[in-house]
């Protein structure tokens, strides 16, 4: 499993060496596994032709217990249908479709969704993105988990919630994987913002959630946050879009009812933050 302390260098050398377009051993993989999506978004994202072919980086995606019962689709989280699959799977395969076009990193054409009461699943994965994190309601045997995971050299983008009581119930869970970690506000200098793309005063922009376009946001939901919790060397284990939707950005780049700046920073950014887990 790529994450153990002592693979860390070697593992940003393979990396490293995917971007510059250099053959590197591939990373051990699981099976690929897909689930039904509240939004719908299995059917707008058909699985692609080459969804077999491994590939050296493929994008996890968490799945989460929602905090109370019948939460966007209800059910079994194990089996889809809730709120872990927002933006599932059509925006995991934007990011892909990006990565693909903007970089030469080996990317498989298919996520992976990842639950962390299977511990070493997580390992395998060095990027994971997570939506409508606010009603995750991890166990602690699975904060433990995410947090030796983020400790040993992985990566958590989180998307697409808003409003003050959103964030509250997201810091429930956030709270159990780091206790001891403050959630820091990112400046416009962060590295995250300016490489490969450079992304002046990003920490004013709000990438807009599909639904809000027609009404606009509600109470405050409306202020944009870019927020992180860093390890002890200063890099950033989780970067946080708070009151952002940045996979709407990737979902409906190609839709003109989209705002098409607002789609070109959250298609550049989307780069940014893969390339910036993937090197740091």
């Amino acid at each position: 499993m790529f994450l153990t302390t002592s693979s860390q260098a070697w593992l940003q050398s393979v990396v490293l060496a995917m971007v510059l377009g250099t053959p590197g051993a591939a990373v051990a993989q699981g099976v690929f596994r897909e689930y039904p999506s509240f939004e719908g978004g299995n059917a707008e994202a058909p699985l692609p032709t080459d969804w077999q072919v491994p590939g050296e980086l493929v994008i996890g995606r968490l799945m989460y217990p929602n905090a109370g019962r019948g939460f966007f689709g209800g059910g079994d989280w194990r089996q889809g249908n809730t709120s872990w699959t927002d933006d599932y799977p059509r925006g995991d395969r934007k990011l892909v479709q990006m990565l693909r076009r903007f970089t030469r990193i080996n990317v498989r054409a298919v996520e992976q969704p990842i639950n962390l009461e299977q511990a070493d699943d997580a390992y395998y994965w060095p990027f994971m993105v997570v939506g409508m994190a606010s009603p995750w309601n991890l166990t602690d045997e699975m904060a433990q988990t995410l947090r030796e995971y983020l400790l040993r050299g992985g990566f958590l983008f989180v998307d697409s919630f808003f409003g003050s009581s959103d964030w509250i119930a997201f810091e429930r869970s956030l709270n159990k994987v780091f206790p001891d970690r403050r959630v820091i506000d990112l400046s416009d200098d962060h590295p995250i913002f300016h490489n490969p793309y450079d992304l002046p005063r990003m920490t004013t922009v709000r990438i807009p959630n599909w639904n809000s376009l027609p009404y606009g946001y509600l109470g405050d939901g409306v202020q944009p946050h870019w927020r992180g919790v860093e390890d002890d060397h200063g890099r950033l284990m989780i970067l946080i879009a708070f009151n952002n939707d940045v996979m709407d950005g990737w979902q409906w780049a190609d839709d003109p009812r989209y705002p098409s700046e607002e789609a070109n920073l959250a298609l550049r950014l989307g780069v940014n933050v893969v390339l910036y887990a993937l090197t740091h």
